[in-house]
C-alpha cells in the first residue's frame, strides 16, 4: 500500500527527483522518529517529498536537535529553523484558536475535522491566525490522526471527585475542561512523560492512540486506560515553513509539498485505524491493562466542563470566537448530511 501511495505521489512531480535539490529545508519534527505514526508521518512526508522534488530537499531532526519542540513557531517564524512538523495545539499559550486547528474537545472525528479543513474555511483561517498574530510562517494542514485514548491513570476513575487533586499531562482544549474538574494540568512533550510519572511529578496522563502509547510503556505504571478520547476524537499535524523560504520556492516545489501533505493525511489516518485493536489487545492480554470506558455521567461532565471553556474564551478572544462559529455553523451543515448517510458505529 505504501509504495503504491508512493507511485502516485511521485507521478504528481513534473521532473524527476534524482537531480541535486537547488533547496535545502531544515525540519524540526516535533515527535521523534521512534513513535508509529507520530513520529513517523515527519520521516514519511520527508522521503516522499525528497522523492518527488529535484528542487527541495528536506532534513528531518528529531526534537531538540534543532531547537526545543515548544519553541519550534517562534524558530520557523525568525527563520532560525526552515520548518517545523508539529500539531498547532503545542502553541496554545500563545495564540487562544490554535488548538482549534488541532483537536476540539466534543468535536468533529477525521472526516468531518478534514472537511472542514480543506473544503470550509479552516485552512484561511489558520494561515489567518499566523498572519494576524505577526508570525511570518506559512502552514500546511499535512496529516490526521484516529481519536486517542482518554489517558492512563494509576487508580480507578469513578466521579468527578476520583480526578480532583490530580496532577496530569494534558494536551490542548481538553486541559482547560480538566481543569474546571479539579485537576492540575501540564503540557509535556512525549519523551518527558513516562520519567514524570515514574518520579510521581504527575499522577496520570494522557497522549495518543493505544499503539504509539504502548511505544512510551505508560502500561508499565498506569495501569487503567480509558475510552473514549473526547478531548481528540481527531488530531491534525502541520507543516511551518517559514514564510521568506515558502515564497522563494516555485510554484512547482510549493505544488509538491502541498500534494505531499494530502497524501499523509491519507496514510496517517489509515495506518491508526489500521492498527490499534491489536496495540489494544496486546496491553489487554500481556502488559495488564485495565481498559475502562467513561460512564455516561462522566462524559456529561466533561462535556459541560468544556462548554464553559469555550464560553469563557469566546468572551476573552475574538479571533477564537470567529474561528467557533465558523466551525460551529460547518458542524451544523454537516449534521444533516452525516446523520442521514451513517449507520450507528457500534452496530
Amino acid at each position: 500500500m505504501k509504495t503504491t501511495l508512493l507511485s502516485a505521489v511521485a507521478g504528481i512531480a513534473l521532473m524527476s527527483g534524482a537531480a541535486s535539490a537547488q533547496v535545502t529545508i531544515e525540519m524540526t519534527a516535533a515527535f521523534g522518529k521512534n513513535l508509529p505514526i507520530l513520529g513517523t508521518a515527519g520521516v514519511e512526508f520527508v522521503e516522499r517529498v525528497n522523492l518527488i522534488s529535484n528542487e527541495v530537499e528536506f532534513v528531518h531532526y528529531d526534537p531538540g536537535k534543532l531547537v526545543p519542540t515548544f519553541e519550534a513557531l517562534d524558530a520557523v517564524a525568525n527563520g532560525s529553523v526552515d520548518a517545523a512538523f508539529a500539531a498547532t495545539g503545542y502553541w496554545q499559550g500563545k495564540l487562544p484558536a490554535a488548538s482549534i486547528f488541532s483537536a476540539v474537545p466534543f468535536g468533529p472525528e477525521a472526516g468531518e475535522f478534514m472537511g472542514w479543513i480543506l473544503y470550509g474555511n479552516g485552512a484561511k483561517l489558520w494561515q489567518r491566525m499566523y498572519d494576524d498574530a505577526g508570525y511570518n510562517v506559512k502552514t500546511l494542514p499535512c496529516g490526521v490522526i484516529a481519536p486517542e485514548t482518554s489517558g492512563w491513570f494509576k487508580k480507578e476513575i469513578n466521579s468527578v471527585e476520583d480526578l480532583q487533586g490530580l496532577n496530569m499531562r494534558f494536551f490542548g482544549l481538553g486541559a482547560k475542561a480538566m481543569e474546571k474538574l479539579g485537576v492540575s494540568t501540564s503540557l509535556l512533550a512525549g519523551g518527558d512523560i513516562f520519567p514524570a510519572l515514574e518520579r510521581g511529578a504527575i499522577d496520570a496522563t494522557e497522549f495518543s492512540m493505544p499503539r504509539i502509547d504502548a511505544r512510551l510503556g505508560f502500561y508499565k505504571i498506569a495501569k487503567y486506560n480509558y475510552f473514549p478520547g473526547w478531548h481528540q476524537p481527531a488530531t491534525l499535524f502541520e507543516l511551518l515553513i517559514n514564510g521568506d523560504v515558502w515564497e522563494d520556492l516555485s510554484e512547482t516545489a510549493q505544488a509538491q509539498i502541498e500534494t505531499t501533505c494530502l497524501a499523509t493525511f491519507a496514510t496517517t489516518l489509515a495506518e491508526g485505524e489500521a492498527t490499534n485493536y491489536q496495540a489494544m489487545i496486546t496491553n489487554t492480554e500481556e502488559n495488564g491493562v485495565i481498559q475502562k470506558q467513561w460512564s455516561p455521567e462522566m462524559l456529561d461532565a466533561f462535556e459541560g466542563a468544556w462548554n464553559e471553556v469555550v464560553t469563557e474564551l469566546e468572551a476573552e478572544d475574538p479571533f477564537f470566537k470567529e474561528v467557533w462559529a465558523d466551525l460551529s455553523e460547518y458542524r451544523k451543515g454537516y449534521k444533516v448530511w452525516s446523520q442521514a448517510a451513517y449507520m450507528d458505529r457500534n452496530r
